[in-house]
């Protein structure tokens, strides 16, 4: 079966978080203390995985704590109310003890909360009775004679009373009354949810405070079994020991020491490789465990008795350390590796539901995108997941439908006290508040750069209108049968000489086959002459547009004939005819420089005010709009072509 909806109430800071939809996967993000923990809290307690009771005086809100039996006239408190869908095994179970056709839909709903019954969960499902009572008639064979007894009952209760007041039963009466009373209180409706229930999953919760003892004094943690006082990080512990197959007392066992050692080490070994197939940042870490008798010297309780030290080792250190001292992020991640083996071990928890509150909260950036990935591999194929994170890198950007916002809301009214509403949960994130919202805009801007123009090929310009002039001319090149620039290449502006090195950087992770086309400018030249001989670039795949033409400073527009350029300038600025550009007022407005553009706005600087200033995107433009401009051939147009058409066969010689 699966969860498909939940609404919580009257716990903590939530007085009604309102019903959401939950999937496979459902990522409830917030801000610091807008009651995520509480939530998840809510929802463990409906049927938990581990030790845990609501506690009325802690969890019930606190501002209606003396309010109780005003707000709650039937003396009971709703914290959880669930959704389900049955799924067909679940049917295939109710059947084959009730017969088919008994239920009514395939949806049920639990809750639970303060002050029920007997701590009993309420369970609203829809059973057919006198459709039970048919098939069970049937299945035992009673004639019409026998069947008379049971006219006009449509229940089992009643069907119990009719058959229980017989002075005498005939075999088959008694096998059905046994039937019968085989569920519990003889009610076919609670008949139907005690099958159901050993199916439902449980709610295993782990938070990323929660993480294994690196030493544990084996005596103490026996006492501590007995006096149910075990911590949080010993109890993962004794989840490994579980997991391991070994138990407190056989590590007491001085004659079996190396043995049971040897055991715990195969079982952190295998957590551990799987570990590494998620995890990016160290591959030379191992898991050793030491079982060894305390020390006199060492803190109590870890000087006397039989202790258990789990140490990391760094394999490009040669050192080990106390599992205390190391990364918190691979500790969490270990700790919650633990736990999840020993679950999947436990008979009835293959399918709980997990709740992950803030996970990899100290994990790098990039090792949170390793746990989301662990996350959708590895638990989704066999357990609904659902986890709480105000991190940007746990937000699922490839499942945004699966993202709920969760916000403690307060509307505040001018000249009166704020109106607390509690925390909500809500699908649609235009009704929330921009901190509330940072994690998902954080996410989705980190995800834009990660692939906004990027591709497994990429060439990087300076600017947009130099994409606009390769894709022009590449179209021009292949209307006549000539070479243009590969579609595999993807076009990519940076803004700049400056802006190449960071953004190799950036996205060198991304392992991308980088090229750069760039302009050539005097003061420039050192900046080009570095990133040529770091070792970010590959050899051979940066390139300057001077390396085109036979100048020592060159733009991408020095790729174009003069004359052409000229015809550019007049279409794009349309001078007026004492002013209309020509090669040889573009030469002379700056001799001191070869460059097309630096002559352009010298000379754009002259024209009437009514002629717009010159910018590098107005040519580019133009073209775009008049690419008819290259169907000619004149020889500016073909020496424009020539020049081109080397540049992307330069290029697409680079391609991987």
């Amino acid at each position: 079966m699966k969860l498909t909806k939940v609404r919580v109430q009257n716990y903590r800071s939530v007085e009604d978080s309102g019903e959401f939809e939950v999937g496979d996967l459902t990522c409830l993000v917030g801000k610091n203390e807008a009651g995520k923990t509480a939530l998840l809290s809510a929802m463990r307690g409906l049927k938990p995985s581990q030790p845990f009771e609501f506690d009325e005086p802690i969890d019930y809100p606190r501002r209606f704590s003396t309010r109780f039996d005003d707000r709650h006239e039937d003396g009971t408190a709703e914290v959880i109310r669930t959704w389900w869908r049955l799924e067909a095994a679940d049917l295939a179970a109710v059947e084959k003890r009730f017969g088919a056709g008994v239920l009514k839909g395939d949806t049920f709903q639990a809750h639970f909360g303060f002050r029920y019954e007997d701590d009993s969960r309420i369970w609203v499902i829809d059973v057919d009775s006198a459709k039970v009572l048919e098939n069970m008639l049937t299945k035992h064979a009673l004639d019409a004679t026998e069947r008379n007894v049971l006219h006009g009952v449509a229940d089992g209760p009643g069907a119990d009373k009719a058959l229980s007041g017989l002075a005498e039963r005939t075999p088959k009466q008694e096998a059905l009354l046994q039937d019968i009373k085989k569920c519990r209180d003889s009610s076919f409706s609670k008949g139907v949810i005690d099958v159901l229930s050993a199916r439902q999953p449980k709610f295993f919760f782990t938070s990323h405070f929660e993480r294994m003892s690196g030493m544990v004094s084996i005596q103490k943690l026996q006492q501590d079994k007995q006096n149910k006082t075990v911590s949080v990080g010993d109890q993962i512990f004794l989840a490994f020991l579980e997991y391991a197959g070994t138990t407190l007392e056989e590590l007491l066992e001085a004659d079996r020491r190396e043995t049971l050692k040897a055991t715990c080490e195969a079982a952190s070994n295998e957590i551990t490789e799987e570990i590494f197939q998620f995890w990016s940042q160290n591959n030379a870490l191992e898991v050793a465990i030491d079982i060894d008798s305390g020390k006199a010297k060492d803190p109590a309780p870890f000087n006397t008795g039989t202790v258990a030290e789990i140490r990391i080792k760094n394999n490009n250190h040669k050192a080990t350390l106390p599992l205390s001292e190391r990364s918190a992020g691979f500790v969490w991640f270990f700790s919650f590796l633990a736990q999840f083996k020993q679950l999947r071990k436990t008979p009835g928890n293959g399918n709980a539901i997990i709740l992950l509150d803030e996970p990899g909260l100290t994990l790098h950036g990039k090792a949170q995108g390793d746990l989301l990935r662990y996350i959708v591999e590895r638990l989704l194929p066999d357990h609904q997941v659902i986890f709480t994170t105000h991190s940007p890198f746990m937000v699922p950007m490839d499942r945004l439908a699966d993202v709920r916002i969760v916000e403690d809301v307060v509307i505040e009214k001018p000249g009166k006290r704020p109106e607390v509403k509690g925390t909500k949960v809500r699908s649609d994130v235009l009704e929330v508040n921009d901190d509330t919202l940072f994690p998902l805009q954080a996410a989705l801007g980190y995800e834009i750069t990660q692939s906004l123009f990027i591709g497994a090929n990429t060439l990087l310009v300076e600017g947009a209108s130099d994409i606009i002039y390769l894709q022009v001319l590449s179209q021009a090149l292949r209307k006549r049968g000539r070479d243009g620039l590969s579609e595999k290449w993807t076009i990519c502006p940076v803004g700049g000489i400056d802006k190449i090195a960071p953004f190799v950087r950036l996205f060198g992770g991304n392992k991308l086959n980088v090229a750069v086309l760039s302009d050539m400018a005097k003061g420039e030249v050192g900046k080009i002459d570095k990133l040529r001989r770091s070792d970010i670039m590959k050899a051979g795949q940066f390139f300057t547009v001077a390396d085109f033409v036979a100048q020592s400073e060159a733009d991408v527009e020095d790729l174009f004939d003069p004359e052409l350029f000229v015809a550019m300038l007049n279409g794009a600025y349309a001078p007026p005819k004492s002013h209309l550009v020509t090669v040889d007022s573009l030469d002379k407005a700056d001799q001191a420089t070869p460059r097309s553009v630096k002559k352009a706005e010298a000379l754009f600087k002259l024209m009437p005010a009514e002629v717009p200033e010159f910018d590098h995107f107005g040519p580019a433009r133009w073209l775009m709009r008049n690419p008819d401009a290259l169907d000619g051939d004149s020889a500016a147009v073909k020496a424009t072509l020539d020049r081109f058409e080397n540049v992307v066969q330069t290029y697409n010689k680079l391609l991987a």
